[in-house]
């Protein structure tokens, strides 16, 4: 049987391992807790390194902490999403972050959210990657993230091509029927290639295929040289935007087409989870400041 003197030591030698003791400006000791300390620390670190991220022992290094201390802490911020692992290893802030730091919806940018996942899809694939828009017919790039490849796709955000002619473009028409889409094509489709899709029968036929295929392709359609894969992003059964990667035809092989394909679906699954969990009630989102589009009827395949 303890007594008072040794569970007193005890308890003393217990509360040594877990706090310290600091003094304030005022004059006044307060006890900070360690293992949060060790959060923050974590937390702030990989903060500082951006998109970039750290590795389990560049984490360790930063703060001064063994790895096998940390381990538990990294594994439970990852499981509850306060930090993501990239496919290269590196530890970056996750989406649970975006929602603490944010007093609102309206403190978070809902892009930055969407090159988080296209950086991670160049990082697979090693080519560029686009977020696009349905604005009257065409497709209108919000954002893209270029690849480290001397030879790649020259484009810029703000630019316009027609739906049709491209593999977003096509993504984000998949919902409309052949109706509809023939009341936002009502003239005939001009060629930008002589690959481009014909008419807008055509147009449907392929992408009902594509939805059943689960991603969308096309073929020297916009340019000769280039081939493009994209999937659609949806909320609240409606398609908001798609996520593209275009390759130079020179590059594209069998292996680097199926890479593509799984990067492309892994970013659609994240960002359709993600806009779920941020709350966002409004499925236009994007389209606020352009024209609306006609009645979107989403087919579950």
């Amino acid at each position: 049987m303890y007594d008072s003197i040794t569970i007193s030591d005890r308890v003393s030698r217990i509360s040594a391992t877990l706090y310290i003791n600091e003094e304030r400006s005022d004059g006044m000791v307060y006890s900070q807790h360690k293992p949060t300390l060790r959060v923050l620390d974590i937390m702030q670190s990989l903060a500082a390194a951006n998109d970039e991220g750290l590795t389990l022992t560049e984490i360790a290094t930063k703060i001064d902490v063994p790895k096998s201390t940390i381990v538990p802490i990294i594994h439970t911020l990852r499981d509850r999403d306060f930090i993501e692992q990239k496919s290269n290893g590196k530890y970056v802030i996750g989406i649970s972050m975006f929602l603490i730091g944010s007093a609102s919806l309206q403190n978070i940018s809902l892009l930055d959210v969407f090159k988080k996942e296209m950086k991670e899809v160049v990082a697979k694939t090693s080519e560029t990657c686009q977020l696009g828009i349905l604005v009257n017919g065409d497709i209108l790039y919000l954002a893209k993230e270029d690849s480290a490849e001397p030879i790649r796709l020259v484009s810029f955000v703000g630019k316009r091509l027609p739906a049709y002619s491209t593999a977003l473009g096509k993504a984000l028409l998949s919902c409309y029927s052949l109706q509809e889409l023939t009341e936002i094509y009502k003239e005939p489709l001009k060629p930008v290639t002589d690959k481009t899709c014909k008419d807008v029968e055509q147009l449907y036929r392929e992408c009902s295929q594509s939805k059943l295929d689960g991603y969308f392709q096309e073929a020297g359609e916009i340019s000769p040289d280039l081939t493009c894969f994209a999937v659609p992003i949806r909320h609240n059964d409606k398609i908001i935007a798609a996520v593209s990667v275009s390759i130079p035809i020179f590059r594209l092989t069998e292996e680097k087409k199926q890479i593509t394909i799984q990067a492309l679906l892994a970013a659609q699954q994240t960002l359709e989870q993600n806009l779920r969990r941020l709350g966002i009630t409004d499925s236009n989102v994007f389209l606020n400041s352009f024209i609306s589009q006609p009645s979107q009827s989403i087919e579950t395949k």
